[in-house]
C-alpha cells in the first residue's frame, strides 16, 4: 500500500521478523507511570474497546522513500486494528494492520527538540513523521515538571496549536474525550499528570479513585440505612420486623 506527497513516498509494510528494533530506555523514571494512568482510566471506564490498540514505546513503522521509519511515542491510542494482537506485538503498521493512531503524546524528553523535530533527512523527525507521514490527527506534548500542555491538531496537512476550552482542557473528537493536567499523587509522584474527562466534564478515575468512590457510595448507603431504621424504632417500629 503506498502513499505519495510532494517529498515522501509512503509505503505501509510490516517490520520485517528480522529487523532489530533500538532498545533505547526511557528517559526518565516518570514516563512510564505517566502513559500507565492514561491507559488505566480508559480502561476502567469502559474506554477502551477490544479492537483498540494502546502503545507506550512501541514501535510505529513506516517505509519512507524505501527506508523503513520506526517512532516509539510516549503514548498513543489507536482505535481500530484488523489483525490479531499476535501480529502486532513488535510494532504496528497503520493502513496495512489498522488505522491510523487517533493520538500521539510526547512527555518533553531531555533530549533538547526532539518533540519538535521535523528534519526530512532519513531518519525523519517525530513531528515531521506524525504530521506528513502518518498524518495523526491529534499529536500532545506534555512538559510533566511544570504541567504545559501544548495540543495540535492536523488542520489542511500541518499541524495547529489549539487553543484549551474555559475548563483548560481539548477535545479530542475522536475518542468523545476531553484531554488536560490535572494535579495531584499517585503511586508516590506528586506532580503534573494527563488526564481524561468524558463529554459531561466527568473525570475518568483511577483505580484507586474508583474504590474510593465505591468505599463512600456504600458508606453513604450504610448511614442512610441507619437513619431509617433509627425513624423506624422512633415510631414504634422494630426494623428487623
Amino acid at each position: 500500500m503506498i502513499a505519495t506527497t510532494d517529498k515522501f513516498q509512503v509505503t505501509w509494510e510490516k517490520l520485517p521478523d528480522d529487523f532489530v528494533l533500538p532498545n533505547d530506555p526511557v528517559d526518565n523514571i516518570n514516563q512510564p507511570l505517566l502513559a500507565a494512568a492514561l491507559t488505566q482510566s480508559l480502561e476502567i471506564a469502559g474506554r477502551l474497546p477490544n479492537t483498540a490498540l494502546i502503545t507506550t514505546n512501541y514501535g510505529i513503522c513506516a517505509t519512507v522513500n524505501g527506508k523503513m521509519v520506526i517512532k516509539a511515542p510516549d503514548w498513543g491510542y489507536v482505535a481500530n486494528i484488523r489483525v490479531s494482537r499476535e501480529e502486532v506485538k513488535r510494532s504496528y503498521t497503520p493502513q496495512l494492520q489498522g488505522d491510523i493512531p487517533v493520538i500521539v503524546i510526547e512527555f518533553l524528553s531531555d533530549t533538547e527538540g526532539g518533540e519538535y523535530s521535523v528534519k526530512p533527512t532519513y531518519p525523519p523527525g517525530k513531528w515531521l513523521f506524525y504530521e506528513q507521514v502518518l498524518k495523526v490527527p491529534n499529536y500532545a506534548i506534555f512538559e510533566p515538571d511544570t504541567g504545559t500542555l501544548e495540543v495540535y491538531r492536523l488542520d489542511d496537512g500541518k499541524y495547529q496549536l489549539q487553543q484549551p476550552d474555559n475548563n483548560n482542557r481539548y477535545a479530542i473528537a475522536q475518542m468523545n474525550l476531553f484531554l488536560g493536567t490535572w494535579q495531584g499523587e499517585r503511586e508516590n509522584r506528586t506532580g503534573y499528570w494527563l488526564r481524561w474527562w468524558d463529554e459531561q466534564g466527568n473525570l475518568l478515575l483511577w483505580g484507586l479513585e474508583k474504590a474510593e468512590q465505591e468505599r463512600q457510595r456504600a458508606e453513604q448507603e450504610r448511614q442512610r440505612a441507619e437513619r431509617l431504621a433509627a425513624q423506624l424504632r422512633s415510631a414504634g417500629i422494630e426494623p428487623e420486623a
